[in-house]
């Protein structure tokens, strides 16, 4: 056992004892040592085996992922610019020592005499769809290219790898650089107790009286959405939407745009060596849909039929913006007028549900949710190192009481910490060589309002429902039952059927059984009034189709930039074209939305955005079955499980889909359930 915490470690991560400098030498002794590894392995000659080959390069890959796995989430949790340097500086090894392994012809012929022994036939289907997925992906790699191109490959990867992490630090430095510090209360007239309370507590943190205001999401919306100074709401609309780019008050300092051309000039030469047409035919490569002409037709098929709708609801947004003296709508006012309209129509707003969302009480109700559903327990875990005090760790039982997987839970906003929400995974489940298995253990991260005022954490609905969100994909990790690393979890499942566990979650968010589990007034206990929660059901699909063309212009921007790239094409043009076709708010020739778009430009979502709605088709129709049969049925919840859940990327999801539902997918659930007609 090394002494050095990154590169072994007994349990969980030993985050206090991660020390910036110590990063890069721990990653170069991996890479070192999986080398040495792979050259012993070939020097043997084989016959390889399962266990010989496949197994023990799965244990080099483990040891890799546990060291880096723990530093980069830090990164992305908790940033120091020592930790972001180091984390950086390993970049582009480990991307060349993934590429260099990708692309070893000698390792790639050793797997394929795996798949052509007679041993294969004796493996189990997980493991069969492992071994066809690697070498599946050792084509993906460049492993059939010629020397020159593989060289000229790697050197793309190794380049796309700093590029994508710039991005994503360039629109961090742009959020966290904006700060707004107010001394006249006035000016913040309409925004709510929880975000006032946050901006009075940001100041006092920096030693200033009054409020500061920052770009941070919670604080952000709740401007966009409250604040009747229809001054301060442009001036951050304006910081916002410019951020990273060569507009707005950072005009040029963070700026992605030189970043994002070559992103899509890389990943385009990249596909081109590779043999497709564009990156977007790459990407597909490994998704359900089969080609980009499918994507952009079920797009389309989308838009056709929600647009109309959306239309009708702009209009109706715009009427009464104008009965109320507002008769030039704008883009900072529409989030102030939509929660005008919803207040006025459903005598309902987010914030006013706040107080029946306090997060423990969140937290508890979602557990019991899922332990209803999955026959599973969930218990919180002192002592666990964390990287905040915030944080929080809890095991995950069977029915029987044996311990099956973990997860660390990071609810609120903070500076160094990334905006929006995400899963990740800590460890995965696999069969170690020596018999023992690993367990599963995810990261759960979201960027909430933290307590402030002396009250506890309160959601809106909308956060409720974005950690329902983050969970599913937890479970979806956890509660696998594969042992093979590479098919285990989310691993191995084509990109846009991953979305499917998670937006099914959010389903219990709207379900009455549902809201009463996670719903209590934070001083009182009391639970939602029937007359809010009437309210608040009937509020669901307000604007639901502005809010689905508001995402299938990002779907089709992403195909499209990905799928007609060459030398000439222009970003904004796209998108521009993409608006002109789908959109029914057309935002002001300043805004650089797409310079922030971190999940395609520095996630994994390039050419694979549209997966959100590919998958919102399935989990609609997958929820359908419980609407059928009771929200809490334990048979069905049970099925879902053992079809979805349990088998990770075992099986094509197409089958494992009809496995649960006894047939193909059908759009029409989700239609229905977004209040947009068939």
């Amino acid at each position: 056992m090394s002494s050095n915490p990154l590169i072994d470690y007994p349990g969980l991560p030993p985050f206090s004892a991660i020390k910036p400098e110590q990063v890069e030498p721990a990653v170069d002794a991996l890479i070192e040592s999986g080398r040495a590894r792979i050259k012993a392995l070939l020097a043997d000659g084989g016959p390889w085996t399962w266990a010989s080959l496949v197994q023990a390069l799965d244990e080099e890959d483990d040891r890799l992922s546990k060291a880096f796995g723990p530093v980069g989430h830090l990164n992305a949790v908790a940033q120091t610019d020592a930790l972001r340097n180091a984390y950086n500086a390993c970049l582009p090894k480990l991307s060349e020592y993934g590429t260099e392994t990708g692309q070893n012809a000698e390792l790639f012929a050793a797997y394929q005499s795996v798949r052509d022994s007679e041993e294969y036939a004796r493996l189990t289907p997980a493991q069969q769809k492992d071994l066809d997925d690697t070498l599946r992906d050792f084509r993906l790699s460049g492993v059939d290219l010629p020397v020159e191109r593989k060289a000229e490959y790697m050197a793309n990867s190794k380049r796309l790898s700093e590029l994508t992490s710039r991005f994503s630090d360039n629109v961090l430095d742009a959020t966290q650089s904006w700060r707004k510090h107010v001394t006249d209360e006035r000016e913040l007239d309409g925004l709510p107790d929880v975000a006032r309370a946050g901006a009075a507590d940001k100041a006092k943190e920096e030693g200033l009286d009054g409020w500061m205001l920052t770009l941070d999401f919670p604080c952000y919306y709740a401007v966009i959405c409250h604040a009747t100074n229809r001054a301060l709401r442009e001036e951050m609309y304006r910081a916002h939407c410019t951020r990273a780019s060569e507009e707005g008050p950072d005009a040029g300092k963070f700026d992605n745009s030189a970043l994002m051309r070559e992103i899509l000039r890389l990943r385009h030469e990249q596909a081109r060596l590779l043999g497709f047409n564009n990156y977007a035919e790459k990407s597909l490569a490994t998704k359900m849909a089969r080609d980009v002409d499918e994507v952009q037709t079920f797009l389309r098929d989308l838009a056709r039929r929600a647009k109309p709708q959306a239309e009708k609801e702009l209009a109706e947004l715009k009427a009464f913006a104008a009965e109320n003296g507002a008769t030039d709508l704008q883009p900072w006012d529409i989030g102030f007028w939509s929660e005008r309209l919803r207040e006025a129509r459903y005598s309902i707003s987010e914030e006013e549900l706040r107080p029946w969302f306090p997060a423990e009480k969140v937290i508890n109700g979602m557990f019991a949710v899922v332990e209803k559903l999955f026959a599973i327990r969930i218990q919180a875990k002192d002592g666990v190192d964390t990287w905040h005090q915030d944080v929080r760790y809890y095991d995950v039982f069977d029915d029987s009481g044996q311990l099956i997987a973990g997860f660390y839970l990071d609810m609120y906003a903070r500076t160094g910490k990334r905006g929006g929400a995400w899963m990740d995974d800590c460890q995965v489940r696999r069969r170690r060589l020596d018999g023992s298995l690993q367990l599963p253990v995810a990261y759960l991260s979201c960027n909430f309002a933290p307590p402030a005022g002396g009250k506890p954490g309160l959601l809106t609905h909308d956060e409720v429902t974005t950690l329902f969100h983050e969970f599913g994909h937890g479970l979806h990790h956890m509660l696998t039952e594969q042992d093979v690393s590479g098919i285990s979890g989310i691993n191995g499942v084509a990109w846009d059927a991953v979305e499917l566990p998670s937006q099914f979650m959010e389903n219990w968010c709207w379900t009455e059984e549902g809201i009463r589990l996670i719903s209590g007034h934070y001083e009182t206990g009391e639970p939602l009034p029937r007359e809010k929660l009437d309210k608040m059901l009937a509020a669901k699909n307000f604007q639901s189709a502005m809010m689905m063309v508001r995402q299938l212009e990002f779907s089709l921007f992403d195909m499209r930039i990905h799928a007609e790239y060459n030398d000439q094409l222009d970003i904004q043009t796209v998108l521009d074209e993409v608006r002109d076709e789908v959109a029914v708010i057309k935002p002001p020739a300043f805004n650089r939305f797409q310079n922030g778009f971190g999940h395609i430009f520095a996630g994994g979502y390039a050419a694979g955005y549209y997966s959100y709605k590919w998958a919102e088709v399935l989990s609609a129709d997958a929820y359908a079955r419980f609407e059928e049969e009771g929200v809490f049925n334990p048979d069905t919840g049970r099925d879902f499980r053992q079809h979805i859940l349990a088998m990770g990327g075992s099986q094509e999801p197409m089958e494992l889909f009809k496995a649960f539902r006894g047939r193909e997918p059908s759009v029409e659930p989700l239609l229905r359930h977004s209040g947009i007609a068939a």
